[in-house]
């Protein structure tokens, strides 16, 4: 069969994996949403926010059948988010915490913090998106 006939059938997804994935990225969704919504920061609920961190633990106990699935991706994807958000913020906060005895540091620490939010609502708006559509998320192989 080749795979771009239209008579050849869909590959079976785990329903319940499927739901479990959407409940990670509405978990993400729902600190992205408090960081916009409450005084808080889209970075700051995404990083420390219970629902992310919720979301974090429940990747990690579930990545193994996720495995040579179409939701690995998506489980590395959501993965790499939120740690690549983590590294993003200690290294802002590392270059900026000198520069804030001159005043310049707290602004540029304010335009970092903007950036790494915007990419944080782009990662969790085009995973859930690519999941709805039973797309996988396009990652680097890793070589082992």
């Amino acid at each position: 069969m080749n795979a771009s006939d239209p008579t050849t059938p869909a590959p079976v997804l785990d329903a319940s994996l499927r739901r479990y994935t959407n409940w990670m990225y509405g978990l993400h969704a729902l600190a992205v949403a408090i960081g916009l919504t409450t005084a808080a920061t889209v970075v700051g609920a995404f990083i420390c926010g219970l629902p992310s961190i919720i979301a974090v633990i429940m990747n990690y106990a579930r990545r193994a059948e996720a495995r040579g699935t179409l939701f690995e991706s998506h489980f590395r994807w959501q993965l790499r988010t939120f740690w690549f958000a983590v590294l993003w913020v200690a290294i802002a906060s590392l270059v900026c915490a000198p520069l804030v005895l001159i005043v310049v540091g707290i602004f540029l620490l304010w335009i970092a913090f903007g950036a790494i939010g915007l990419w944080i609502i782009y990662r969790v708006l085009r995973g859930w998106l690519a999941l709805r559509d039973g797309r996988a998320m396009p990652l680097a192989e890793v070589k082992t």
